[in-house]
């Protein structure tokens, strides 16, 4: 049997396959997340199935949560090469070189940012959202540059034998085991999180940021304190109120009580990867619209009790709008709305991230 390192190309190459695989998930998912919340003229997002965005922000947040131990292990792999003369070399050397660097400075970049995201531990002074999005950029690019330099090494690599023994006289794990070892990382790093988002994992994930549970079996990020809304929330004086140019229909919370009201089981999905299903009662969207006579392709403004900010004011698009099943919801599972998930009113709609899913709303504003 022939001598082999479990370090080199061999073991680089099929981990980097899978990092690559990995990090085009996480990259593309990213991109959905932020063109919903950042919206184009030509982008698309449909209203159903209505757990759309629950799947593929999960699927975001696990992705990213994979891709760690594929880093570190790839990294392991290449770090001798990293140090060989000579240092600079030629063209192909400098942009390979080049693109190493750049490519692991922006994945540690993005996993360590993401992972303080999800669990809302802003140790940075920049603002997460844009900044985690210009650098999805700078480390795909990375990836594309590096496949290119090293494919023909990629190509030859997959093809070499992983049942060398290793060399030297001290015992080290051969390719095949760290490979094993490797995917046992991924899986293992994959089921004690992803709970937050798939329930059947929830009571194996003891490292999800999020258990599942909160107020009403629903858990929240932003509690109406942190919004310095409870004293507006309770009001006696609460109005929410509908607009149209020059039409305005305000309803007292026992109006909206009195008007016909739907429910249904809909998904909260948050963009830092947790999810929860529950039961939204409240007045269908369109019902409520229709007192200011608005046309059914208009997007609308919703306005919240909380002061302005980033999410305080987001605009529902007019598909979103239409749809039977988006609720300006008064209950949740059966009890009244709590302050912390949006007494006395909150929008709730099909395929939308929770941080668009306004609470403590005040003014619904129909554009055009």
């Amino acid at each position: 049997m022939t001598t082999a390192s479990p370090r080199g190309t061999a073991v680089t190459a099929r981990v980097g396959t899978v990092l690559g695989i990995v990090i085009a998930v996480c990259f593309l998912t990213g991109l959905i997340s932020h063109f919903i919340q950042h919206p184009q003229p030509w982008f698309f997002w449909p209203t159903r199935p209505v757990w759309l965005y629950r799947f593929t922000q999960g699927l975001h947040v696990i992705s990213g949560i994979a891709a760690i131990p594929l880093v570190l292990v790839k990294l392991w792999s290449v770090w001798p090469k990293l140090f060989e003369r000579p240092v600079i070399g030629g063209l192909v050397r400098q942009l390979e070189r080049l693109s190493i660097l750049v490519l692991v400075a922006s994945m540690l970049f993005q996993l360590s940012t993401g992972v303080l995201n999800i669990a809302q531990w802003y140790a940075f002074r920049f603002f997460f959202t844009t900044s985690h999005y210009a650098m999805s950029y700078v480390a795909i690019g990375a990836v594309l540059v590096h496949i290119g330099v090293k494919l023909p090494v990629i190509r030859a690599a997959l093809g070499e034998p992983l049942d060398g023994a290793p060399r030297g006289e001290l015992p080290v794990p051969s390719r095949r085991t760290v490979l094993r070892g490797t995917w046992l990382a991924v899986a293992l790093a994959t089921v004690v999180t992803a709970g937050q988002t798939i329930p059947a994992l929830r009571r194996v994930s003891v490292l999800a940021p999020r258990t599942g549970e909160g107020p009403q079996g629903v858990p929240v990020n932003r509690s109406a304190i942190a919004a310095g809304v409870i004293g507006a929330a309770r009001s006696p004086d609460y109005r929410l109120t509908v607009t149209r140019g020059d039409r305005t229909k305000a309803f007292t919370l026992a109006e909206l009580a009195a008007m016909p009201q739907a429910t249904h089981r809909l998904p909260i999905a948050c963009v830092e990867g947790w999810s929860a299903d529950a039961d939204w009662t409240g007045v269908v969207l369109t019902d409520l619209l229709a007192a200011v006579d608005a046309p059914p392709d208009s997007d609308v403004r919703m306005i919240s009790l909380e002061r302005p900010g980033p999410y305080s004011r987001t605009v529902l698009p007019a598909r979103h709008v239409r749809d039977a099943k988006t609720l300006i919801a008064l209950r949740l599972n059966g009890e009244p709305l709590a302050l912390d998930h949006g007494y006395p009113c909150r929008l709730i709609a099909p395929t939308r991230p929770g941080v668009l899913q306004t609470k403590w709303l005040t003014r619904i504003e129909v554009a055009g």
